[in-house]
């Protein structure tokens, strides 16, 4: 996946099949959608159905050293004002990107509660062109979410490390996740629910920290708190996630200024030509949770 690229021309003619304006000096949609507005999908999309599916980011003439982004939003319902914001600037979001970086390639997901919600995980194909909003807009924005105080936040980086396969990994290269949200970081994924919406057969609950030494050897990993006017505890939602992927890798946002964190961090992430990847030992092998899913190992292999 990811052929072609994206423009600001398709994005406009896209934007207007599906009734939008878009404002003729940013590129940013016009009007203020509300979140039923933006995303109208009444249930989970069969297109992005993460049950035993593989995401490929492929490299190509066209896009020889293709950069996989991992951008996950929470779909519950604290969030929607932020979901709807950051659909409104994918234009501007990836028109800015592609003056920087020509082979970035996005996969979009929508992340829940496992504990609680019917559609917890949703993933779309990796993209480079107006399908990243074509995928955008199939997400299902389910506004769930229970009383745990935390979503399932490291669901991407699952989903990233287990489920995905990127031509970039070849060139020791890593891709990128960036996950938004207004919880704290969850302690572990559920073994039963994220069996069954992922076919994955586990042994037991998937610990974060032992998931982000999987991930973190194959990604960059940044997470973007959401702040709303003051009722969520940012500074306990930060220091959450800080202690497990890093004070330089955890940022306090906001609805005006989340496009250009994205921005910021990709476009940081391409000039530095993206942190080597470290070959898998046999000591790594032997602790991660799981060995192989659909066919290859999880943990890099050359």
């Amino acid at each position: 996946m990811g052929c072609g690229s994206w423009s600001d021309s398709s994005f406009r003619s896209y934007s207007s099949s599906r009734g939008r304006d878009v404002d003729s000096d940013t590129g940013i949609l016009k009007g203020n959608l509300s979140v039923q507005e933006m995303y109208t999908q009444y249930k989970l999309s069969s297109e992005l159905n993460p049950l035993n599916v593989v995401r490929e980011c492929c490299e190509s003439e066209e896009h020889p050293n293709a950069l996989g982004v991992i951008l996950a939003l929470d779909v519950t319902g604290s969030m929607g004002s932020t979901a709807t914001d950051v659909a409104k600037k994918l234009n501007y979001v990836m028109t800015e990107l592609y003056k920087r970086v020509k082979d970035v390639q996005f996969m979009i997901m929508g992340i829940g509660d496992l504990a609680y919600d019917s559609a917890p995980i949703q993933i779309s194909q990796f993209e480079s062109d107006i399908r990243i909003a074509e995928q955008l807009d199939k997400i299902y924005f389910e506004a769930g979410g229970g009383g745990n105080s935390f979503e399932s936040y490291t669901a991407a980086w699952y989903m990233g490390s287990r489920h995905c396969k990127l031509d970039s990994w070849k060139r020791n290269k890593k891709g990128i996740i960036i996950t938004m949200g207004d919880e704290l970081i969850n302690p572990y994924l559920p073994q039963r629910p994220l069996s069954r919406v992922t076919g994955d057969s586990l042994q037991g609950d998937v610990e974060t920290d032992d998931l982000y030494k999987e991930a973190s050897k194959k990604y960059s990993i940044y997470h973007l708190n959401v702040e709303h006017g003051g009722w969520n505890d940012s500074a306990e939602n930060v220091a959450s996630f800080s202690k497990v992927l890093g004070v330089d890798k955890v940022f306090n946002t906001n609805i005006d200024n989340i496009a250009d964190k994205i921005i910021k961090i990709i476009s940081k992430e391409y000039e530095k030509n993206h942190d080597v990847i470290k070959p898998t030992t046999p000591n790594d092998n032997q602790n991660q949770t799981q060995e192989t899913v659909f066919g290859f190992e999880s943990g890099i292999r050359w």
